[in-house]
């Protein structure tokens, strides 16, 4: 396999996104000669393999998604790391758009609610719960179509616990966690809804149901926070919002919508203006029984997020302890869980993690790790300003990412360019090294995609020919001509010549001996 090509078959380009499990890039898929997004999971998830084994499943099962409104899931594979490729959609997430600022309209809010229910409708009528629907997981395409994305990594992670004991970086992912998630039980379909309400409920009134500074304190509202009616947000709402997103929202599952369908159906009646039949769940319980209820939930997000209560075991895992989750802990607390562990500690600003609170940790809690193998911290410095590193130029792109997240800082994008240095090299940084930024904030890496050797191609046969070109990361340019001295199908020219120097993604122009 060709070292250019991930999988033997991508090439990758831009970087686009990054986020907590992977990075995301623009791909040409060298066989079908089309563009795609390929999401490549973080290297320390991908040293875990109970994670890859689930992802590998799901995103089996996420390729069968055949439907308008899903993000289509084209191809998956493990080679260099885990990988899936997706389609490549033209638009925005509605993360994007509620960050404008700008209100949307009862009509378009309607129609982004119904575009995501017809989604999980359809996915939950295979058996596939997504887990995690939140505004970054949904895309707004520049048709205004709606469609809804991650339904391979969202499984993975939720079969892995991965709700408050992951990291403490989760307040965005808090804000759509089901009261059962929260708690850290099992989600079924019915918690897609309760966070498919959530969604709904800011896009309608400009703000999430619940809000607080931290995880824990989101998460408590979830499980037995009072919901402000939206109308008392935005008096202009239809009778009708109220109560649906009051059974979305309920606390019980059962309580709440038992399919996709039926509130996509009651979210028709309100674009149709047309009354409901649904009825708002009531409060059955005493004033005493809320508060046991509170005091008891109250324990058991604590526990979680202090990391007292683990996940269950994988069946493939080792026989290595799995090491606490301490982020969001003070140096002392984290101490405590990990005294079985050699501990680190570094510092670095930090926009999100309140100060002297550990930041992050290496490896993670989703890793098991023997006992006396050593554990790096990094306290929050609080909100500040960050030092971009000044030794970037020349590392590798999984090196670079790393010593930014050191200092507090994120990749905002790479752009690769042409480079005798080895394909990823790092080759410029914007700010420049030694420049002082606002932590949390992102650089952009100028990156090498490679300059590798055309092939002899002169006298191959057609199939052989841009297969050769696949492999090594060149697009195909085919033309036809005829020459009765050489045999059909076969290339009788070819531009650049061979033994020249291309830049990797460039294109190579074949001209096939074609009978006229």
């Amino acid at each position: 396999m060709s070292t250019s090509l991930l999988g033997g078959r991508y090439k990758l380009g831009e970087m686009i996104g990054t986020g907590g499990m992977a990075d995301v890039y623009v791909a040409e898929d060298t066989r079908l000669a089309r563009s795609v997004a390929i999401k490549v999971l973080r290297s320390d998830l991908a040293r875990d393999p109970s994670f890859v084994a689930r992802f590998r499943k799901e995103a089996l099962a996420a390729a069968g998604l055949n439907h308008p409104g899903i993000v289509a899931v084209y191809d998956s594979g493990e080679d260099p790391a885990p990988y899936i490729v997706m389609e490549l959609v033209s638009g925005h997430t509605l993360r994007e758009l509620i960050h404008k600022g700008e209100r949307i309209s009862l009509k378009r809010a309607l129609a982004i609610g119904e575009g995501i229910l017809a989604a999980l409708e359809y996915s939950h009528e295979r058996g596939i719960v997504h887990r995690d629907i939140k505004p970054a997981n949904i895309m707004i395409t520049d048709q205004g179509d709606v469609k809804v994305m991650d339904f391979g990594i969202a499984r993975a992670l939720a079969d892995l616990g991965a709700t408050l004991t992951n990291t403490w970086n989760i307040v965005g992912t808090a804000q759509y966690l089901s009261p059962e998630q929260a708690l850290g039980e099992v989600a079924d379909l019915r918690s897609d809804i309760y966070s498919t309400g959530c969604v709904l409920y800011e896009v309608l009134t400009g703000k999430p149901p619940f809000t607080g500074d931290t995880p824990v304190s989101i998460a408590y509202q979830h499980v037995s926070g009072k919901l402000i009616t939206p109308s008392v947000l935005q008096p202009d709402l239809p009778p009708g919002v109220d109560v649906i997103l009051a059974v979305a929202l309920a606390k019980k599952v059962e309580d709440r919508y038992q399919s996709a369908g039926l509130m996509l159906d009651d979210l028709f009646k309100i674009s149709a203006g047309q009354a409901l039949s649904t009825k708002a769940p009531r409060a059955k319980i005493s004033r005493r029984k809320i508060l046991i209820s509170a005091l008891s939930s109250l324990l058991a997000i604590s526990l979680i997020a202090t990391g007292l209560i683990l996940t269950r075991p994988s069946e493939d895992a080792t026989t290595f302890p799995q090491i606490p989750n301490v982020v969001g802990l003070t140096e002392a607390e984290a101490r405590v869980l990990l005294l079985d562990y050699v501990v680190t500690i570094t510092r670095a600003p930090d926009a999100q993690i309140p100060k002297d609170r550990v930041a992050s940790q290496i490896p993670l809690a989703t890793v098991r790790a023997q006992k006396g193998s050593g554990v790096v911290l990094t306290l929050s410095d609080g909100p500040g300003d960050s030092i971009v590193p000044g030794d970037l130029v020349g590392m590798s792109l999984v090196d670079a990412r790393a010593a930014l997240s050191a200092v507090g800082l994120l990749i905002a994008r790479t752009e690769a360019v042409p480079s005798d240095e080895p394909q990823g090299t790092v080759l410029k940084v914007t700010p420049e090294g030694g420049s002082t930024i606002t932590a949390g904030s992102g650089v952009i890496l100028q990156i090498a995609n490679g300059e590798i050797e055309v092939p002899e191609l002169i006298g191959v046969d057609a199939i052989q020919a841009k297969t050769l070109l696949a492999q090594v990361g060149f697009l195909v340019n085919e033309i036809q001509a005829f020459d009765e001295n050489l045999p059909l199908g076969v290339v009788i020219r070819q531009a650049p010549d061979p033994g020249t120097t291309q830049t990797i993604g460039k294109s190579v122009t074949i001209t096939i001996n074609t009978a006229p």
